[in-house]
């Protein structure tokens, strides 16, 4: 009772202060050519909902899951087209071959920290059988990734539990989703910075089908970062290779891809690849430590894939590869903002052993902006 109640306190406050913090367009740091959703999240997608579940607990406990729904339903009864592609298979990702192999999940999306993947694909199990008209389930493929915190977490202590897990799912929501120090992301390290939780959308204009990307990403990566181009990292002195910095480049990330466009699980994957670039556009360089996935999914609704059905075949509506491309754009886009937001949102975090990893400096971040011109 103690370490809930410890853990709610805490994460009261956390919530709280990340609230407060400012995104980078809030700065005047605009990316990319596309207007963004509503909230600039992947939430923008009708239908999706992301729930966290935070512990931070001690001198020690900095870690936490991150659930992200892509509707509402009986996931296993109404599935959902998807495809995943391996950037840097440097990690751990549950249900990665049935999802290659059939073209869809069947679970909510979990994301976690690496040790911790088995609790969480039991816990996808439990949730999944628990629906009534799963009665006569015996397959499930419960989907989970992962990033290392091991720097700032008690890693080896495995402290996310089934109900943490179950917690998330069942606090998802729609609208606004906190960022930085929350969920996955409470003891990641990007660019040798706290790393966390980061989500942008985009929204196609209607000439080019009026479709949302949203993104999610979980980052815990390094490299040289740069902001809309600007070299931040040589600005700052601080990058890979150069003595004290914490992280010298391995790490891994995360990302999240649902739109409501009605892709196939070959475009998805397409897709996909194109969320690899916009992490390249912050300086990531996907080192041979990381273990860098995306996972995309349509959420079309004349897509989703009943279970059982009594016809044999599967009628869907699928876009042309010919209308790919702004789609592409604003994977690229999102992806690329989503990641910067995770630095902006989090903040410096003390873990296991007194080890210490600052938030990235807005304050000189802002300056160097303003020295190339990068401010509206």
């Amino acid at each position: 009772m103690k370490k809930i109640f410890l853990t709610l306190t805490i994460l009261l406050i956390a919530t709280c202060a990340i609230a407060q913090n400012k995104r980078p367009r809030d700065y005047g740091i605009e990316i990319g050519i596309f207007k963004t959703g509503n909230y600039n999240a992947i939430t923008d997608v009708p239908g999706v909902k992301v729930g966290h579940t935070t512990l931070i607990i001690g001198d020690s406990i900095r870690t936490g899951v991150t659930a992200i729904l892509p509707h509402s339903e009986n996931i296993f009864q109404l599935k959902v087209p998807a495809a995943i592609y391996v950037g840097n298979g440097f990690g751990k990702l549950a249900g990665y071959t049935q999802v290659k192999e059939l073209g869809n999940i069947e679970t909510p999306i979990i994301l976690t920290n690496t040790l911790s993947v088995p609790t969480a694909s039991d816990a996808l199990i439990s949730y999944t059988l628990s629906f009534p008209e799963n009665k006569n389930v015996r397959s499930v493929n419960p989907i989970v990734g992962e990033t290392n915190d091991g720097f700032l977490n008690d890693i080896r202590g495995r402290h996310i539990t089934e109900e943490d897990v179950l917690n998330a799912i069942k606090n998802a929501k729609d609208g606004i989703v906190e960022e930085g120090n929350v969920g996955a992301g409470t003891g990641t390290v990007c660019f040798g910075y706290k790393g966390g939780i980061g989500t942008s959308s985009r929204v196609l204009p209607p000439s080019l089908g009026g479709y949302t990307i949203g993104v999610l990403v979980q980052t815990n990566f390094g490299g040289v970062l740069e902001i809309n181009g600007i070299p931040i990292a040589k600005e700052l002195n601080s990058y890979p290779y150069r003595e004290n910095i914490v992280n010298e480049g391995d790490g891994s990330c995360m990302i999240v891809v649902i739109t409501d466009a009605p892709l196939c699980p070959r475009n998805l994957e397409r897709l996909a690849k194109r969320a690899f670039l916009g992490l390249a556009k912050t300086g990531g360089m996907a080192s041979n430590g990381s273990g860098d996935y995306i996972i995309a999914l349509s959420v079309a609704k004349e897509n989703l894939i009943l279970n059982s059905d009594e016809s044999p075949f599967y009628q869907t509506k699928v876009l042309r590869n010919d209308e790919m491309t702004p789609l592409f754009l604003a994977t690229i886009e999102a992806t690329e903002e989503a990641i910067i937001n995770s630095l902006f949102a989090s903040e410096t975090m003390i873990g296991i052993n007194n080890r210490e990893v600052k938030s990235l400096p807005i304050d000189e971040v802002m300056e160097i902006m303003k020295k190339y011109n990068k401010i509206k």
